[in-house]
């Protein structure tokens, strides 16, 4: 495929084109093969877009971030990722060079003891020249707010850092896609806050797609579309006020909406006129105006 969105042939407007396309897909792990962790998947992810995914420990979002990378292969069905499957071996390279994937624990993804080389240990080994790595490791450590750090030592960052040096990595190969997988879940908030507003501001300014796998509801408050797992199926999907307004469904599986959302309801039951609100500040403003 040579570009996502194509203009068909015949067709006056641009038809969207998915960058990741998940059809009938299962999964299980070889040590129990009698329990399927995912069962008949089927999910578009589109360029450009922010895209949340939710669930209990169990539901198997870690599951299918590894299968977007191609760490895992499907039991049955398939995950094309721009075009190319992930099934094929001789696929595997240039998907993992489109699709970068960020763990859960920072220290786990650091390898060398000064930020810069940590940040040009991947670029180097997949032979990129020598400048163009420079220029690389420049631009991803700006993209993440921590040039000036470029010659420190891993040991002395917060989390928080830690994570924006781990996300500089992977920038630094020039991915189209990036999962972070559970990226926030070690961080204090202001941790978690500088994470997000990177992977936000990655998305805005340089077109990159972010899949956000999380357990914190808040945080999906800021993507485009919101997926909720369950037991290995996709449970219900939609903007994140259609979700997290449908607080009876997520109940049913033990989850529930953000804070500012379950009060924004509880304000509406009682007949409060209340505009959406996706903030703690946005919802002050609307109580501000009803009193």
């Amino acid at each position: 495929m040579s570009s996502v969105d194509e203009i068909m042939a015949g067709a006056d407007k641009p038809v969207k084109r998915p960058v990741i396309k998940v059809e009938n897909v299962s999964f299980s792990y070889p040590s129990d093969e009698s329990n399927l962790v995912l069962q008949d998947i089927n999910l578009e992810v589109f360029r450009g877009e922010f895209l949340a995914l939710l669930g209990h420990n169990g539901s198997g979002k870690s599951t299918l971030a590894k299968l977007f990378n191609g760490l895992l292969v499907p039991l049955t069905g398939d995950i094309e990722i721009f075009g190319l499957n992930t099934a094929y071996e001789e696929n595997e390279f240039k998907i993992r060079r489109n699709i970068g994937l960020v763990f859960q624990n920072p220290d786990n993804q650091m390898v060398t003891t000064i930020i810069e080389d940590d940040v040009a240990f991947g670029p180097e080994n997949v032979g990129i020249p020598r400048n163009e790595i420079i220029e690389r490791v420049r631009w991803a450590l700006d993209a993440v707010g921590m040039s000036a750090y470029a010659k420190g030592t891993p040991t002395r960052l917060s989390g928080g850092q830690k994570q924006r040096i781990a996300i500089a990595g992977v920038l630094a190969l020039k991915p189209k896609v990036i999962v972070l997988d559970e990226s926030t879940a070690m961080l204090d908030p202001r941790g978690r806050r500088e994470v997000l507003a990177v992977a936000k501001r990655l998305q805005k300014e340089e077109g990159i797609t972010v899949i956000l796998i999380t357990h914190f509801m808040e945080e999906a408050l800021m993507a485009d579309r919101v997926v909720v797992l369950d037991k290995g199926k996709v449970y219900m999907q939609g903007k994140p006020l259609e979700v997290f307004e449908n607080e009876e469904a997520l109940k049913q599986i033990k989850l529930g909406a953000p804070p500012v959302i379950s009060l924004k309801n509880r304000l509406r039951e009682m007949g409060a006129s209340i505009n959406d609100v996706y903030t703690e500040g946005e919802l002050a403003k609307e109580l501000g105006k009803l009193i």
